[in-house]
């Protein structure tokens, strides 16, 4: 599928895998906390907060830890002055990125991404100097059945953009504003929603040799790492597993 984003296969994989469980949990704290500041406590009426929570509970994060981050937004416990941030830029092998963060020092963020960018041989950019090369979708990742095909024809009669298998998943595109409805649909037909969220999409695909790539994983892995750091898109060309 162009434009759908290995790295975040890659990095769910890893977070789970690796030390760093506690720096990705503070991480999805962050998103839920702005998702019940914006839209309120309850995920019925609160699509986002949905979205985050199950985002969370993919990465086991305790339930503990997700109720004081939904009471944070709400007020009934202090919360810090959080806000979510965009940024734009290219990095090596002039890679097309957006880097979404969470943050309470926009000016700490911004320098940190900008220096490690600039570092790595790429630089941020303005404002729109990346997003023209992205669409903005709602992906859905279906549990794949015994008859696949008959699920893809199913789905094909929502209101989806695209339809696709990769392995043992059926990934779905959708409009953003359709993403809810699509997943609600999609639950009634009694399949298996292994994850669902909104995604920025690469219209076209960015395509390097082996080893260029190879020195693109400590790069991503990097970036990933910086603490106000929640989600990474490129154009970087997906690969078959």
């Amino acid at each position: 599928m162009s434009g759908h984003s290995k790295w975040s296969t890659i990095k769910h994989k890893k977070a789970i895998n690796d030390n760093r469980r506690g720096q990705q949990f503070t991480k999805l704290a962050k998103v839920i906390t702005i998702a019940s500041r914006e839209g309120g406590p309850d995920t019925e009426t609160n699509f986002k907060l949905r979205l985050a929570i199950d985002k969370a509970r993919q990465f086991n994060m305790p339930n503990s830890n997700i109720d004081r981050a939904v009471e944070k937004g709400s007020g009934k416990v202090d919360g810090e002055g959080l806000h979510e941030a965009i940024y734009e830029g290219y990095g090596p092998e002039k890679v097309a990125l957006i880097i979404e963060a969470v943050t309470d020092n926009k000016n700490r963020t911004v320098a940190e991404i900008k220096n490690y960018l600039e570092k790595s041989g790429g630089v941020l950019g303005q404002s729109g100097s990346v997003m023209y090369l992205f669409d903005k979708k709602g992906i859905l990742s279906i549990k794949k059945g015994a008859e696949p095909e008959e699920q893809m024809l199913k789905i094909m009669d929502l209101e989806v953009d695209e339809v696709e298998m990769e392995g043992e998943l059926i990934i779905v595109l959708t409009a953003p504003n359709l993403l809810m409805n699509v997943r609600e649909k999609i639950t009634k037909l009694g399949y298996t929603i292994e994850s669902a969220e909104l995604s920025y999409q690469a219209k076209s695909s960015l395509s390097l040799t082996n080893d260029k790539r190879e020195g693109l994983e400590a790069f991503f892995d990097s970036l990933d790492e910086l603490q106000d750091v929640t989600n990474i898109y490129s154009n970087l060309e997906e690969l078959d597993d």
